[in-house]
C-alpha cells in the first residue's frame, strides 16, 4: 500500500481502504451466514480483506508485510466489521452494493498486486499469478473456512476478470506505456468484465467427461 506520508498516492491509499473495507464486510457476512461467534466473524472478515496480499507479500519475499508496516487496512477491517454488525441488524444487507464495491475492490487489489510483482521484478506469468492472489486470495481463504467451494473455482467470472485486466496492463507496459495509464486501463477492463458477468450472469463454461 502507498505511505500516507506520500500526497501523490494518497487517493490510491484511501481507495486501497475502500478496497480493505468491502472485502472485510464481506467476510463479516459470510460468518454471520455461517453462525460464527463474534472473533470468528472478525477473524473472516480479515483474512477476506488482507489474506491475499499477505500471501503475495510471503511469496515475494516482501517484510514486513504491508499491514504491518502500515496498520491502516486493520482500523478499516475492524470498523467494516464493526459496521456490518450494527448495519444488519437495523437495515436489509445492500447486496448489489457491494457486489459493485466488490468488483471495484477486485480490480483495484489485482491491479495493485500487479504492480507490487513487477517492481520486484518477477517474469510476466508471475506478475499474472501475484495479481490475481491478491485480488481473490482472501475470498479462497473465506470459502474454505465457512466450509465451500471457492467462488475463483466455480463458473463464476472473478478469478479470469483479474486475469484480463492484468494482461490488459502488461501488454501496455510493453508498448511503453506508463504504469499510471496502464494500471488505469487494467482497472476498467477487471471492473467492467466482473460487472458485466454480474449484470448479465456471465459463465465460464464447464467441461464435462466424456460419456
Amino acid at each position: 500500500m502507498p505511505r500516507r506520508s506520500d500526497v501523490r498516492d494518497m487517493p490510491l491509499y484511501l481507495l486501497d481502504l475502500i478496497g480493505v473495507a468491502v472485502f472485510a464486510a464481506s467476510g463479516a457476512l459470510a460468518g454471520m451466514a455461517a453462525h460464527f461467534d463474534l472473533l470468528g466473524v472478525l477473524v473472516l472478515a480479515s483474512v477476506t480483506a488482507v489474506g491475499g496480499g499477505t500471501l503475495r507479500d510471503v511469496l515475494l519475499d516482501r517484510h514486513p508485510i504491508f499491514w504491518i508496516r502500515d496498520s491502516g487496512p486493520i482500523v478499516a477491517i475492524l470498523g467494516a466489521t464493526v459496521l456490518t454488525l450494527v448495519w444488519v441488524r437495523f437495515f436489509p444487507v445492500p447486496t448489489h452494493a457491494l457486489l459493485v464495491a466488490d468488483a471495484l475492490g477486485l480490480a483495484l487489489f489485482a491491479m495493485s498486486g500487479a504492480q507490487v510483482a513487477e517492481d520486484a521484478h518477477c517474469q510476466p506469468l508471475v506478475v499474472v499469478l501475484m495479481g490475481t492472489l491478491s485480488g481473490a486470495g482472501g475470498g479462497v481463504i473465506r470459502d474454505v473456512l465457512v466450509g465451500r467451494a471457492p467462488l475463483i473455482l466455480r463458473q463464476d467470472v472473478y478469478a479470469s476478470a483479474a486475469i484480463a485486466g492484468i494482461a490488459v496492463y502488461l501488454i501496455l507496459r510493453a508498448a511503453k506505456r506508463s504504469s499510471r495509464s496502464a494500471f488505469v486501463a487494467g482497472f476498467v477492463v477487471v471492473a467492467g468484465v466482473r460487472l458485466a458477468a454480474i449484470a448479465f450472469e456471465f459463465r465460464l463454461p464447464v467441461p464435462g467427461l466424456p460419456q
